[in-house]
């Protein structure tokens, strides 16, 4: 594994982290404890140490799961990233809550839930302008950080065209921001990455996978079951994706490497990139992400550093 700054921060993150929304029942799959600790074990066994979940991936139920398992082992191996902004209702149902009242429940709430006393990255999770510009949330939240409950405050962005809420990172006290990124969608080179790279912020890439497409195991026609998210997705874009996706497996991913180390190693080349957090149901599908970092694509600095 390689591991990297994240912007500013002290924190050194595996270059390949571990995404958990699936972990709230919304991707065609109920998880059980002993699945999420076979996962989480997989990922120490590998070196990863970055978490990323959220307050309404299940109503904090990916973020029990992930409590439960830290209270078994050693806290401090792990960064811990979470969100907040949204209640979970039941799948695909959420309402959004951003009142600083409110945003100081949803922390307590996922204080308990992980079983930790701080929370590493804390995350705006998808928010409109409208709700990013409130001085009183933000000087709630620096008031926590004083007070030890979180480390780093970051912006999990809606959108990947908008700059404008990477722009004003820096000025709220966001230190990192985390962005949908992959080969199928590069929209934050545009202008997203290059205000990163100008306030140092680390960038999590999230559905670096582009939803499980860049796996390589789908083809066009493919369905999905109702309980899978993929399920909400047109599905006229979908086969158009999977037909550019065979063409990627042919013309640019080289003979012998899986297309999903590959397509994790294609975002990490990009000099804005901190780290990758793709989704994984099994032990297995951690293995293969974790080999991401041997690739030849990937450094072990950041990019940022290397001239």
């Amino acid at each position: 594994m390689k591991y990297r700054k994240l912007g500013i921060t002290n924190l050194d993150v595996s270059v390949v982290g571990i995404g958990t929304w699936q972990f709230g029942g919304e991707w065609g799959h109920d998880f059980t404890q002993p699945e999420v600790d076979a996962i989480l074990n997989q990922a120490k066994a590998e070196g990863i140490n970055l978490i990323d979940t959220a307050e309404c991936y299940g109503d904090h139920l990916s973020e029990q799961f992930i409590g439960s398992y830290l209270t078994r082992h050693n806290r401090g191996d792990w960064i811990i990233a979470t969100k907040f902004g949204h209640h979970f209702h039941s799948k695909f149902e959420r309402t959004r809550h951003w009142n600083p009242d409110e945003v100081l429940k949803q922390l307590d709430q996922s204080l308990r839930a992980l079983k930790t006393e701080y929370i590493d990255v804390y995350q705006a999770h998808s928010c409109t302008d409208e709700e990013f510009n409130n001085d009183d949330l933000w000087t709630m939240l620096d008031k926590q950080k004083q007070a030890g409950k979180i480390r780093h405050l970051a912006i999990s962005l809606a959108g990947n065209q908008d700059s404008y809420q990477t722009e004003k990172a820096s000025e709220v006290g966001a230190e990192a921001i985390q962005v949908v990124y992959n080969r199928l969608d590069r929209a934050p080179e545009e202008s997203i990455f290059p205000s990163a790279i100008q306030q140092n912020l680390g960038v999590l890439a999230r559905v670096p996978l582009a939803s499980g497409y860049l796996s390589g195991k789908y083809k066009p026609g493919t369905t999905f079951q109702a309980s899978d998210v993929r399920s909400r997705h047109d599905e006229e874009e979908v086969n158009r994706q999977l037909r550019i996706v065979e063409e990627i497996g042919r013309h640019e991913v080289p003979d012998g490497v899986d297309m999903a180390t590959w397509a994790l190693a294609w975002c990490l080349k990009h000099n804005a990139v901190t780290t990758v957090i793709p989704g994984c149901k099994n032990p297995e599908q951690v293995s293969a992400n974790a080999k991401a970092a041997s690739l030849d694509l990937v450094s072990d600095q950041h990019p940022q550093s290397v001239k």
